[in-house]
């Protein structure tokens, strides 16, 4: 989506940043957000125009260097499956060599959404297969894996921001076991991050996007009800929230926290894209985020299905982070 008028981006020239799974979706929005405030963003992800596209969506780390640059900052695209370690140690030493500091790290890729039209999203754990544990699990072992090789670049200078996206809304299950685990570790994961690196400046903290309107949300638009559309919001809205955390000079305050774009919008005082300014997501009723997803994936399947020509369960998911 386009930056909308109305914004004022914080600056951060001179800003050296790493926005990991920013080939499209929620990644792609913080990228272009901290590409407006003036920063320099390494764009990481699987998808690159020298090689394949996960599930075939639109968008690769290229496509959104070259839009930050657009925007006035500086776009580095990298080709990077955060899985595998040899990629991360190839990360952190190209930012090393090019800029020798790191300020900002967002921990955005996760894989455990993919495949979602293969098996229900919210089956229940007895009929679930492993590779979908395996994706969540393998998901947060990359957060870790590039935290701990990135953030020594941020050690030096006493100073940094590690900001992992996520989704728990308290005790609440999410809905499908491998999912809910992991996602609550990784909000435990940024905290002991927190408690690690306090006392040497760095400060890491959880943002929660609420329902985003991702490329694979798209396809499934005109379906979605009254309910979720009110509440639904840009990529970039995400974006803003991780701009206004990286300029703040008091965000140190925040470490070990868990924060959420609907009210950090009303604290900094941003609007999304298209000035609304959705809240903040909780889950309400008895339904939950998973079964959620499954339906909305569902829903994009079929769209996908009929737009393409073919069969639904070669379709990818949808949802929120």
């Amino acid at each position: 989506m386009a930056e909308g008028e109305g914004w004022q981006p914080p600056r951060l020239d001179g800003t050296v940043a790493v926005v990991t799974g920013a080939s499209r979706g929620v990644g792609r929005g913080i990228a272009l957000a901290l590409g407006a405030a003036g920063a320099t963003v390494y764009v990481t992800g699987r998808s690159s125009r020298t090689g394949d596209r996960t599930e075939g969506l639109p968008g690769t780390v290229e496509d959104v260097a070259e839009e930050i640059t657009a925007r006035g900052g500086t776009g580095i695209a990298v080709r990077c499956d955060h899985t595998e370690d040899a990629g991360n140690r190839a990360l952190a030493d190209l930012v090393r060599e090019r800029h020798g500091r790191l300020d900002l790290l967002v921990n955005n890729a996760w894989a455990g959404y993919e495949r979602s039209a293969e098996v229900r999203f919210d089956a229940p754990f007895w009929q679930q297969p492993m590779w979908r544990y395996d994706l969540c699990a393998a998901s947060l072992r990359a957060q870790y894996d590039v935290t701990r090789l990135l953030v020594p670049l941020m050690l030096p200078q006493r100073a940094g921001l590690v900001i992992g996206i996520g989704f728990t809304d308290g005790d609440t299950y999410l809905g499908q076991a491998a999912y809910d685990v992991f996602k609550h570790g990784s909000d435990r994961l940024n905290r002991a991050f927190a408690a690690d690196l306090r006392k040497h400046g760095v400060t890491a903290l959880a943002l929660h996007p609420g329902f985003v309107r991702t490329e694979r949300v798209e396809a499934a638009w005109e379906a979605l009800s009254a309910g979720p559309a009110a509440v639904l919001h840009s990529v970039e809205y995400v974006g803003r929230a991780v701009a206004h955390l990286a300029a703040d000079p008091a965000v140190a305050e925040r470490a070990g926290t868990v924060l959420t774009t609907g009210d950090l919008a009303e604290e900094y005082g941003f609007d999304d894209v298209d000035g609304r300014r959705p809240p903040a997501f909780r889950l309400e009723g008895r339904m939950t985020l998973a079964t959620r997803m499954d339906r909305l994936n569902r829903v994009v399947a079929a769209a996908t299905a009929a737009a393409t020509g073919t069969s639904a369960g070669s379709a990818g998911s949808a949802g929120t982070s």
